[in-house]
């Protein structure tokens, strides 16, 4: 079954929140379900679309329109897009917002919410730190701005939940809003989470309804703790 209407996921948090892993997996999860999807993630966008562009507000805002308008003409055409920027300025979330709406077409904002504490124990190399000391500047969410979102349509914590309540939280979004075909619900199941947790009571096995193939998802992300690279700016 293939989606009949197009949408645009659009997650949207600090560097280092788990926004590329979850929309690796939701890739995973959507493509199983016949559903076509393309996800835009900030690193690789820099490289390709936005190569050159610095980062002040206006080439950081040049950054989010250009992933809004690929997103916009896959939706359009009844494409899934997922992007996965940090995207710090709401008026230029909303400007995409209007856009992709303007054609027809679904925007979902997933707010990827992570504490700095949390984010600076993750980065592995270190940068958190650095701009906390004030040896890092320009850095989001620290010595530059995160605007958070004032009413985003999904919240995920990714410190405190596992990885698949997150994904069940977002799937559960989009088969509400008839983007997504259902499937029949599985039994729940324990599981741990591949983000890194802080505290002995986020070191615990929660157990949660999980829609989907777990079987995938537990053979190519739960067995292998997280590592993924942290992004300075988007």
């Amino acid at each position: 079954m293939k989606n009949k209407k197009g949408f645009t996921l659009w997650l949207t948090g600090l560097s280092g929140a788990g926004k590329t892993t979850l929309a690796i997996l939701l890739t995973t999860e959507l493509r199983a379900r016949g559903v076509r999807i393309e996800v835009l993630d900030g690193d690789e966008v820099r490289t390709n679309l936005s190569k050159g562009l610095g980062f002040s507000k206006e080439d950081r805002d040049t950054n989010i329109r250009r992933i809004g308008y690929v997103c916009r003409l896959l939706s359009r055409n009844g494409v899934g897009a997922v992007s996965a920027a940090i995207s710090p300025y709401s008026a230029v979330r909303d400007e995409v917002r209007h856009a992709v709406e303007q054609d027809g077409a679904k925007f979902i904002e997933v707010f990827v919410k992570c504490p700095i504490a949390v984010l600076a124990e993750r980065d592995v190399k270190g940068l958190y730190q650095k701009a906390l000391a004030g040896e890092l500047q320009g850095f989001t969410g620290v010595s530059d701005p995160y605007e958070e979102p004032i009413a985003p349509d999904v919240i995920v914590e990714t410190d405190r939940e596992p990885v698949e309540f997150s994904l069940s939280k977002i799937l559960q979004a989009l088969e509400q809003r008839g983007l997504i075909p259902n499937v029949e619900q599985s039994r729940p199941r324990r599981v741990r989470s591949v983000f890194p947790s802080v505290g002995e009571g986020l070191r615990r096995n929660v157990s949660v309804d999980w829609r989907g193939r777990s079987r995938i998802l537990n053979r190519l992300f739960l067995k292998r703790p997280f590592q993924k690279q942290v992004r300075t700016r988007a």
